[in-house]
Order: structure tokens, then C-alpha cells, then sequence
């Protein structure tokens, strides 16, 4: 046990750690800085080639730009294209509409929207959209904020039409579908009790569950089930998107068909009845560009090999690394998540009445607003792929070996739920634990697939009181400067779930799940 190794090669993440939560530096500018801190802990002290060390980097970035970023770029640019066509105030209209109970608009907008938006976007939309709606109806804004945080810790894994774990499986070579399905298992009890959470602090107690626990079960159990099908079965784009879908179908018609009593303190003072009439041909155009993207990422699935075997034969394999044991990259160019998406969106866009200029202005206009983004992502993978192949991974997992042995389950979600706290994101947090989760877990005898499991369920209870996350929940609701107040409402329920997943990771396989 080489503790020397070990706390040398952890100086990046560290410094990771002091620079986005004591220094309040900017990610970008922390990235880079550990990009730079682990380059030079590769070549002078584990004396990987500088050659090595430079192609390890560029792996980093290709891997990062297609289809990591791609991505990104393409479920921001539909989102904005809404906002730019109005079609998300048609949204919102809609999803308002619904019932006068707060509590049950509240699953609707937080549970149901929210759900679908960290799907089909991720990156602060799922928390940022469904608070500012919630405002808009007469909510509470710090409770909104809390809440929407509580019930986005779950869907992060298969975020961003499933970037994070679809990441996990081209870092590790694990199979994404083994690694989806564990996912949903282990959070499976944390995702039904979330919905519940959010109404417990939007109702200002347990009293608001009196009434609404048949609708609570038909909202969470509605999400669940399908969330699980699609991860066992699609892949990790289509389980928030899918869930989410049928959660708020089920939900819409319950609130219609069977409405829960509303105790007086639940009533929305505004319903809605002077709100424009919406017609059925304005909704479905509203929705065109997320209904082109479900159709689109369903059909290009294994679920229909006759489309999906073709587009994924359009394709391009590499080898970038110049050392020992190089990984292949391969680039989908057209099965890709990325380009279906980007497709979808400027299919809905020229539905949505928009022209092909204003469409490419909204595209550069996401671009220019993420290139933060884009060169943290890019570093955070740089990093990586350098802490791999120079050995710096492997250090660290047998000292962890060592300390913890096969007792490291209980504490693989948490190295998550650190990630997640200092990076915001599911993606850069399985870039840079993922690889240790996986070699710890061979080292002990344990299931590679349970722990990356384990890194992706931590990561998205971590985004509840990431800085970035509460930044972007205060500035939606207009409470900038309140983020100490809602950091300090929201970390009693990241301990919770932090607490209930180590003890899922390791207990679960005892029973022969995940084993």
C-alpha cells in the first residue's frame, strides 16, 4: 500500500474539491488548472511519455466533443428553439391547467416535467424550468427550489438522453444495459420516495400526504416501472424520458378522472380560467420536437434492430493513444443521440412556424453561451483518461482496497455523491470515479457493474447540494443570495439518500441482486 501514490494521485480531484467549494472558482478555470496538475503528476512522477500523456488528452477531448457534447448542445438547442418559438409558454400553459391542488401540480410540473427535462436536457433545466413554473403558479420559491432539487437527485443517471451512463460504458467497456438496469434497481426505492419528499416540503410537512397517498402511488409507480423496462431493455436514453411520459399521462388523468380532496391551504388561488383556450393541433405543436425525439431515439433503438443495425454500421473506430494498451474510440455518426436530437429539433422547429436562420442563430447562440461548458467537460475527461493510463486510478483503488476492503460498497455511492457535489454533473463525476469504482470492485471480488452503478446513483444525489445546482435553482426563482438557505434545507434529505444507497449497494447483492 503505497499511501505516497495514493495521495498524490487524489491532488487533482482535491484540488477539484478546494477550488469549486472553498475558492468558488469557476469549473472551467478549476478543470484546467487540474488538467495542468495531473499532465505534470503523469509525466514526472508516474512517467508516463510525454507523448502518452499528450494523446491521452486528446482522447479526453474527442471522446468528450462526440457524443458527450453533442449531445449537450443538441437537447439545449431544442429547448431554447421552444423558448424562442413561445411553445414552452404553451407548455406551461398546459401543464398548469391541470388541477387547482397544489400538491398534485406540484408532482405534475416537479415530478412529471421535471423528470422528463432532465431527460431530454439535464444540466440545471430539470430544476430551473419546473421552479420557475411553480413560481409562476403562486408557489413558495425556496420551498419550489428545495423541492425540485430533492426529486432530480434520481433521474440524473439517465440525464441528457442518457449521457452519463451511456459514459460509464465507454470509459469502463461495461455494458450499458447491465449498467442501466442496475442503476434503476438501486435507486429504485429512492425514486419512489421522492415524489413524496417533494410534497412533504412543498406542503410544509407530512400533513400534505393526507388525501393523496393513491395519488402518489400512481405517480411514482407510473414512472418506476417503465424507467426500469427501458433501462433493462432500450438503453439509457429512453428510461427518464419514457417514465416520465407515462407518469404524467397517469397523473393528468387521475387528477381529471379521480381528484384527491383539497384541503383549503392546497387550493391554487389562480386556476387557470382566464388562460387562453389551448386546442389540440397548438399542444401537439408545443410538443413536436420532444415527441420527434422520443420517436426518433425509440426506433433507432436495439428495440428495432432492422433501423437501428444499419445506422450503427455508419461508424468510424480509432485508436488515439500512443502507450500501452490504447482504448478504440468509435464515433457513431449517425445512430448517435446528438444528431437524432438535433434532427428532432429543427424538424419541430420548422413545424413551430421557425425559419432555418432563426434556427441556426438559436444553435449558435447555445454554443457561444456553453463553451464553459464544453472545455470543463472536455478537461474533466482529459484528466481521466491521463489518471488511467498513467496508473493514478489504479493507486488510489488499492489503497481504498486496502482501508476498506469488501466493505468499500457502503461507501462506493458516496465517492459518488462527492463527485456529483463538486462537478454538478452525472457525466464529469463518472469521468472521474468511474474507472475507480470499476477497478476496486475487481480487486475485491465484487460486480464492476454494481459499483459503476453505484458511482451514477451517488452522482445524482450529489447535484442536490451542488453549488451549480442551487445557483441555477436561486437565479430561476429570483432568491440570489438565498443559496445558504436552501443548501442548508436540502442537505438533511442528500444525507438520507447518501445513507440509504451505501447501505442498497451493499446489502443488495447479500440477496442476489446485483451479485
Amino acid at each position: 500500500m503505497n499511501l505516497l501514490n495514493f495521495f498524490l494521485a487524489l491532488l487533482p480531484i482535491l484540488w477539484l474539491i478546494i477550488a469549486m467549494s472553498i475558492l468558488k472558482m469557476p469549473g472551467y478555470r478549476a478543470c484546467l488548472i487540474a488538467l495542468v496538475i495531473t499532465a505534470a503528476l503523469a509525466i514526472f512522477y508516474w512517467r508516463l511519455a510525454p507523448v502518452s500523456t499528450g494523446t491521452a488528452i486528446l482522447e479526453g477531448v474527442l471522446n468528450a466533443l462526440w457524443p458527450i457534447i453533442i449531445v449537450i448542445i443538441a437537447a439545449l438547442f431544442t429547448y431554447n428553439l421552444t423558448l424562442k418559438t413561445g411553445a414552452m409558454d404553451t407548455i406551461k400553459a398546459m401543464l398548469g391547467s391541470v388541477s387547482t391542488d397544489k400538491r398534485v401540480l406540484m408532482l405534475i410540473i416537479a415530478w412529471g416535467f421535471g423528470n422528463f427535462m432532465e431527460g431530454m436536457a439535464g444540466f440545471g433545466t430539470a430544476v430551473a424550468i419546473p421552479a420557475g413554473i411553480l413560481v409562476g403558479l403562486g408557489f413558495d420559491p425556496l420551498l419550489s427550489i428545495v423541492s425540485c432539487l430533492v426529486i432530480n437527485s434520481t433521474p440524473t443517471a439517465f440525464g441528457s438522453v442518457g449521457v452519463p451512463a451511456t459514459t460509464m460504458s465507454n470509459i469502463t467497456g461495461l455494458p450499458v444495459l447491465n449498467i442501466c438496469s442496475s442503476t434503476a434497481i438501486m435507486q429504485m426505492l429512492l425514486t419512489f420516495l421522492a415524489p413524496f419528499l417533494g410534497v412533504i416540503i412543498i406542503g410544509k410537512g407530512v400533513k400534505a400526504l393526507k388525501g393523496l397517498i393513491p395519488f402518489l402511488l400512481l405517480a411514482t409507480i407510473s414512472f418506476i416501472v417503465p424507467q426500469y423496462l427501458a433501462a433493462a431493455f432500450i438503453g439509457s436514453e429512453l428510461p427518464d424520458i419514457l417514465g416520465a411520459i407515462i407518469s404524467m399521462v397517469v397523473m393528468i388523468v387521475a387528477a381529471k378522472l379521480l381528484p384527491p380532496k383539497t384541503p383549503a391551504e392546497f387550493v391554487v388561488e389562480d386556476d387557470g380560467a382566464n388562460a387562453p383556450k389551448l386546442t389540440f393541433g397548438s399542444a401537439v405543436k408545443a410538443w413536436s420536437p420532444f415527441i420527434l425525439i422520443f420517436v426518433f431515439l425509440l426506433f433507432s433503438s436495439p428495440l428495432f434492430p432492422f433501423i437501428h443495425d444499419p445506422l450503427a454500421s455508419i461508424k468510424t473506430s480509432v485508436a488515439v493513444f500512443r502507450g500501452e494498451n490504447p482504448a478504440t474510440l468509435t464515433f457513431y455518426w449517425i445512430n448517435t443521440p446528438g444528431v437524432l436530437i438535433l434532427l428532432a429539433g429543427f424538424i419541430g422547429g420548422l413545424i413551430q412556424g421557425a425559419s432555418f436562420k432563426e434556427m441556426f442563430v438559436v444553435l449558435g447562440t447555445t454554443i457561444k453561451k456553453n463553451v464553459k461548458t464544453i472545455v470543463t467537460i472536455c478537461s474533466v475527461l482529459a484528466v481521466a483518461k491521463i489518471m488511467g493510463y498513467s496508473g493514478m486510478t489504479s493507486d488510489i483503488a488499492s489503497v481504498l482496497v486496502a482501508l476498506t476492503g469488501s466493505l468499500f460498497p457502503l461507501i462506493s455511492p458516496i465517492i459518488g455523491v462527492i463527485g456529483g457535489f463538486v462537478t454538478g454533473s452525472g457525466t464529469s463525476t463518472t469521468v472521474l470515479f468511474g474507472s475507480l469504482q470499476v477497478q476496486t470492485a475487481e480487486a475485491i471480488g465484487t460486480n464492476p457493474v454494481w459499483l459503476a452503478a453505484a458511482n451514477l446513483v451517488g452522482a445524482g444525489i450529489g447535484k442536490m447540494v451542488c453549488p451549480q445546482s442551487i445557483a441555477i435553482g436561486t437565479a430561476a426563482v429570483g432568491l440570489v443570495g438565498s443559496e445558504s438557505k436552501v443548501l442548508s434545507k436540502v442537505a438533511i434529505f442528500c444525507l438520507i439518500f447518501a445513507v440509504l444507497a451505501g447501505i442498497f449497494c451493499f446489502t443488495l447483492p447479500l440477496f442476489g441482486i446485483g451479485a
